[in-house]
């Protein structure tokens, strides 16, 4: 979808409800044959057709190291680089106004509860930033007074609500047509062990985003022998130092114009990315292409989520569009990762026309969608339909959280006077199962985790920094009620999530047994033009700080990815004279293991830096990360080498 490009990393952003039951409407289903999948183009540095393809000369050559950080960067040493000019990296130093420290959050709620939240097998949230143009706080914001990690806030009356019990209509008869392959998933097991950095199996907010499976050593180990991590799966290699696998070029894309290639997946066999209008398959170490399926048209939202064999969806135009302009993201196609081909293709109508969907994940065996004209849902291995919005709903499902489970966010009410219901509900009915109602005005929350169910919202509005962020409510998935509610300031904590249109896209963010995982923003170190920033812990149950913390080290910045068994994975931004990092955060301890340092080579360094984890879609598992973009623009007029995914791997 035509969209605009987004913005670089680290710069500045310019009652009671009462109950609504769930409804759904009918239509008559058409059935589209998938198209044949020809080989997408080759380019520099990347995979064309199945072949070695070593990264090209230059790409990672090494360089004499930059002098000691000052305030601006460094020039460009001689040697063998990319086309592109040298940028502010993820870490490099932070502008004047910024918060010095970060502050205790108002108090969390929670009240005496006897039993834990379930924990089951889930995947986290999604692979990092997903939301072009997530914001940094803008200079000038109060800087809050400084506290001592771990201090506990003063706790507040949970506020829990009656299921209403009522379930979904069942509706056999929809019109159907197409749609794609699933973005940045999380894998839960199988065929598939990681979609998006920040899933894990285990029960991962994104943070993307960011993704992992983390329990399953089958297949390649990707070269990282030595012993795994106490508490996780990712075993430490003996030398962390990585090199370049191989690199993606960016599409060529129409001048001035800006296309949607959300969405990355890896299984045991394959890396796969979304492109231009198609789904590609690449051998994980080598980058060579594997398989491709073509779509009508450019990709408009993927799947965070995938079943255990590997089946994600992706929603996509029935067309490609003219510059500044959109076909409507009308199709939805269910894309099996393992064996490389696209499943069906299915359309909604309401009414003669068909429904543009906002967004879509999967949960259980099902694939759920979201829209302003309701929820919509197919089985995703036959492509029946299982139900779909009704001409006389009031309330609707604007979009769901996938994962073992299947959570809606369903609105009620208008604008002015909005009811968000949460639901917990059975993926092959629709029927609820739990629900939680949320306090009268708060317009849009996010689904950070099904189980156990984690809900950011921004109450209020009074987030005022673009994060859609304002408090975390942790629910108890059997009952509907709410455990505890934490407050998550936007000035102290950069975590990130979308909450508009797509329910599942959070960053920065992970959760695992009974612990939410937070970054804060960054704030001045011990040294001259030094910023960092640190990985605190919350308690589920209680929401108070557990007083754990992670030092991300003067120059440094951690961003979760997702949860390994307990620990928590984490991309390391570095100082700009040095490559990122790939850490475990011990669970317990807070301990720091290095699982991946990339090399410091200018060239390297500076297509790193254009992969913001906030901003991007960062995966690692088995010593291998890689990371994408979402947005292919044109780059003609900037001379700078753009890349639509790299990887790196570790040694023995």
């Amino acid at each position: 979808m035509t969209q605009p490009p987004p913005p670089p990393p680290n710069q500045p952003p310019q009652g009671t409800p009462e109950d609504q039951p769930p409804q759904g409407t009918s239509g008559a289903p058409q059935d589209t044959p998938p198209q044949d999948a020809p080989p997408a183009q080759g380019a520099f540095g990347a995979p064309g057709e199945p072949q070695d393809a070593p990264p090209q000369p230059g790409f990672g050559a090494p360089t004499p190291p930059p002098a000691a950080p000052q305030p601006s960067p460094p020039a460009a040493p001689p040697g063998p680089q990319l086309d592109k000019a040298p940028q502010a990296g993820y870490g490099y130093p932070g502008q004047p106004g910024q918060p010095s420290a970060y502050g205790q959050p108002p108090a969390p709620a929670t009240v005496p509860y006897g039993q834990q939240a379930p924990y089951g097998q889930q995947p986290g949230y999604g692979y990092p930033g997903q939301q072009p143009g997530y914001p940094t706080p803008q200079p000038g914001y109060p800087t809050p007074q400084p506290y001592p990690a771990g201090y506990p806030g003063q706790p507040t009356v949970p506020m829990p609500s009656t299921p209403t019990g009522a379930g979904r209509k069942i509706n056999s008869q929809v019109a159907i047509i197409v749609a794609a392959v699933v973005a940045i998933a999380l894998i839960i097991g199988g065929g598939v062990w990681y979609a998006n950095s920040g899933d894990d199996k285990s029960n991962t907010a994104s943070t993307g985003g960011t993704t992992g499976g983390g329990g399953d050593e089958k297949g390649d180990s990707g070269g990282t022998g030595g012993t795994t991590t106490s508490g996780g799966t990712e075993k430490v290699p003996g030398d962390p130092a990585s090199k370049v696998l191989f690199q993606i070029p960016a599409p060529a894309v129409a001048k001035d114009d800006s296309v949607d290639v959300t969405g990355s997946w890896l299984t045991e066999k394959a890396y796969v990315k979304s492109g231009i209008a198609e789904i590609v398959g690449y051998d994980p170490a080598k980058g060579t292409k594997l398989w491709t399926v073509k779509l009508p048209g450019p990709v408009c939202a993927a799947s965070r989520k995938t079943t255990a064999d590997g089946k994600t969806a992706v929603v996509f135009q029935p067309k490609m569009p003219t510059k500044d302009s959109t076909a409507g993201c009308s199709e939805v196609a269910a894309i099996d990762l393992v064996a490389g081909k696209e499943l069906w293709r299915k359309t909604v109508k309401s009414g003669d026309y068909p429904i543009t969907f906002d967004n879509v994940t999967v949960g259980g065996n099902t694939v759920a969608l979201g829209a302003t004209e309701g929820g919509s849902a197919f089985d995703i291995t036959t492509g029946k339909l299982l139900w779909s919005p009704k001409a006389a709903d009031t309330c609707y499902d604007a979009g769901y959280g996938g994962g073992t489970k299947l959570v809606a966010v369903r609105k009620c009410g208008t604008y002015d006077e909005r009811e968000l219901h949460i639901q917990t509900i059975d993926p092959a009915s629709g029927k609820v199962l739990s629900e939680y109602k949320m306090g009268t005005g708060i317009e849009y929350a996010s689904i950070v985790s099904t189980d156990p169910l984690v809900v950011a919202a921004d109450v209020g509005e009074s987030a005022q920094d673009g994060s859609g962020i304002s408090d975390f409510f942790s629910i108890d998935n059997k009952t509907g009620k709410l455990l505890t509610k934490i407050s998550a300031p936007g000035e102290q904590f950069a975590a990130r999530c979308d909450g508009i249109t797509e329910m599942e896209k959070c960053a920065g963010i992970a959760v695992g047994p009974n612990r939410l995982y937070l970054p804060t923003e960054e704030h001045d170190g011990t040294g001259e033009y030094k910023q960092t920033n640190e990985i605190v812990a919350f308690d589920l149950t209680t929401g108070k700080q557990t007083g754990q913390r992670a030092d991300a080290g003067d120059g440094y910045t951690l961003y979760p990815l997702r949860m390994d068994g307990t620990n928590v994975i984490a991309y390391k931004g570095a100082p700009y004279s040095e490559g990122g990092q790939v850490v475990s955060i011990d669970g317990g301890t807070f301990k720091q293991t290095k699982l991946l340092q990339n090399p410091s080579t200018e060239s390297v360094r500076d297509a790193e830096s254009g992969m913001s984890p906030e901003t991007s879609e960062l995966i690692y598992a088995q010593g291998r990360l890689y990371m994408a973009a979402v947005y292919a623009h044109d780059s003609s007029g900037s001379g700078d080498k753009e890349y639509l995914a790299l990887a790196f791997g570790a040694g023995d």
